[in-house]
């Protein structure tokens, strides 16, 4: 009489071995590019009470010369209502500031592989006809990285 398998052999051992390995090649970089992304989020969240004061500073016609929005570029908060608290440093985040013409520059710290030249920058422009602004964003690093690389 034959005896019953009283367990796996060896290659189906090595055949789940090899499947663990391929998905952990393909795990692990994905989940530090996902880690990255939701770092660099942070940053650009923090560019928010500054892009709201610009909008408001646009709609109560503070910030219109010629149909285009002028800001002095005092650095800083540029002469907005904006709480002292979002100038300062958190976290991701190393420095935001509002400059000429309502750019927003948030600068992230250098932390967990998000490096000084992942800046983000939101420049904004005016739409007459509604009198609203809508916001482009320039060279935010993390974001626009080569395929592939990571962040």
């Amino acid at each position: 009489m034959q005896q019953a398998q009283k367990g796996f052999t060896l290659i189906e051992l090595m055949i789940v071995v090899a499947i663990i390995g391929i998905l952990a090649a393909v795990a692990i970089p994905a989940y530090q590019n996902y880690t990255l992304k939701a770092r660099f989020t942070e940053v650009i969240n923090s560019t928010a009470p500054m892009k709201t004061a610009v909008e408001i500073c646009v709609q109560t016609g503070n910030c219109i010369n010629a149909g285009a929005i002028v800001v002095p570029a005092t650095g800083g908060r540029a002469g907005f209502e904006v709480p002292d608290d979002v100038l300062v440093p958190v976290g991701q985040v190393a420095s935001v500031e509002v400059r000429a013409n309502g750019m927003i520059l948030a600068t992230p710290a250098v932390l967990n592989g998000i490096t000084a030249a992942d800046t983000y920058q939101l420049t904004p422009t005016f739409i007459p006809a509604t009198g609203g602004v809508t916001w482009t964003a320039l060279g935010s690093g993390c974001q626009t990285r080569a395929a592939g690389a990571i962040c």
